[in-house]
């Protein structure tokens, strides 16, 4: 039975509230300051210093601006890493507007094969509503990144630069789905009147058209063929002629992406430890790489990290960054705030209930190059963001480990660190399908 707030009640709160000299010199730091502000723990901030025994020399950070591509940065910012290695280029940078380019418009495709696929489904059921909600956006996964990669390579960034929209996508993403949205009035309507697979194909390729049309004026017409001159840090001159995208990748990248893996921690109670998972309707390049998840528990995701240190590659991964962390000071502690003292009130909750419950998922993309251990166990790591070296320590936060366990959800791992059981496991192939709106299925 439904019970209103008596005024009775709402009198004896703020009696309670007011009598209290603790809740007043809260209640005068955070009205002055906010919340955040009256809580940081400086105790936190000096216990983690960014110095690692693991510290891998990565170069000055990149910036994504005001774009959701952090997932795109982080995967491109592990290939510069060996480019680096490889070609003596410390602060060369691929293009993140090419490979935006082509994300856009890979998912404005999925998009429509998604709608015809329930075109005969009411509106209201919550597939056709899911779909609508966000046709596409700017995040994305790391089995994404290789769909595109596999299909349509990667080029210097000099060679496509970027833009406005590219830099500042909420424009680009607000018509782009006006469209998306506009064209599947049209898609459903052939559905119903049972159009046949022709013609869906053909109205599907004009849409096509369209989009390509919209992207190209946004962000530039993707390069076929390129030169590439450069020189490197001993400043000798290069010139490498007649690439496409993809002999770019083979000859200055290199890497062999089927040869890693997705690793998650997700310890709730639908999905068990040491099995694969991906996420329905999940995805950008149709008949691209499928995304994979192998959920392990967080001593095996841990070590599988450091593996991947301590042989001098950095580690793809993804987290709630939002969850007590500073932007200035580049920290992520779970004491880094204590909000519990300021405010009185016990928001504790376990990392299965904040899955379960919303209160968190995996939000941004960032790239761990380096770790600190003591006695063989990790205390901190450091971690490469993509939001320009204006904040943290030139671009770069230190995570603790106990905020690694809590908030810390994805990483990206060569199959060659898993233990030998981990290794049948992918090799069986065992995929459990997850529903579209799981947690796991979020994009950085």
């Amino acid at each position: 039975m439904s019970q209103e707030i008596q005024a009775a009640q709402i009198a004896a709160y703020a009696e309670n509230f007011t009598k209290c000299k603790k809740n007043r010199m809260a209640q005068q730091a955070v009205v002055k300051n906010g919340i955040l502000a009256s809580s940081e723990n400086q105790g936190s901030i000096v216990l983690n210093t960014p110095v690692f025994s693991i510290d891998l020399d990565t170069g000055e950070v990149a910036n994504q601006k005001q774009s959701g591509r952090c997932w795109m940065f982080a995967a491109l910012n592990t290939f510069r890493h060996q480019i680096a290695t490889s070609f003596n280029l410390k602060d060369f940078e691929l293009s993140q507007n090419y490979t935006f380019f082509w994300d856009k418009f890979e998912k404005a495709n999925y998009f429509y094969e998604n709608i015809i696929a329930t075109g005969n489904e009411q509106l209201t059921s919550r597939k056709v509503a899911f779909l609508l909600q966000t046709p596409q956006q700017d995040g994305g996964q790391w089995d994404m990144l290789v769909a595109l990669i596999q299909k349509y390579g990667v080029v210097p960034k000099v060679i496509m630069p970027e833009t406005h929209s590219s830099s500042a996508s909420r424009e680009l993403n607000t018509y782009l789905n006006k469209k998306l949205r506009k064209d599947a009035v049209v898609l459903r309507q052939l559905v119903a009147d049972q159009a046949t697979e022709e013609q869906l194909g053909e109205k599907k390729s004009e849409m096509l058209a369209g989009v390509y049309k919209l992207l190209a004026t946004s962000l530039g017409t993707p390069p076929t063929n390129f030169d590439f001159e450069y020189r490197d840090e001993n400043k000798t001159y290069h010139i490498e002629k007649g690439l496409t995208p993809q002999s770019f990748y083979d000859k200055f990248v290199g890497l062999d992406l089927n040869e890693y893996v997705s690793i998650i921690n997700a310890p709730t109670a639908d999905k068990p430890y040491n099995q694969l998972y991906t996420v329905e309707m999940l995805g950008n390049v149709v008949g691209g790489k499928e995304v994979r998840h192998l959920n392990v528990d967080m001593p095996t995701f841990k070590e599988l990290a450091i593996a991947q240190l301590k042989a001098g590659e950095a580690v793809w991964y993804g987290c709630d960054v939002g969850q007590s962390s500073t932007r200035d000071s580049g920290i992520m502690a779970t004491d880094v705030y204590d909000v519990e003292l300021t405010l009185g009130v016990d928001f504790s909750m376990t990392k299965a209930e904040r899955l379960d419950f919303g209160e968190s998922l995996m939000t941004h993309a960032m790239v761990l190059t380096g770790v600190d251990l003591v006695d063989g166990q990790s205390t901190k790591w450091k971690v490469e963001n993509s939001w320009g070296d204006k904040v943290g320590t030139k671009g770069y936060f230190v995570m603790s480990d106990e905020w690694m366990d809590e908030y810390t959800y994805q990483i990206v791992v060569k199959k060659e660190y898993l233990s030998e059981p981990l290794k049948q496991v992918v090799a069986e192939d065992s995929v459990t399908v997850l529903a579209p709106w799981d947690p796991m299925g979020a994009l950085a």
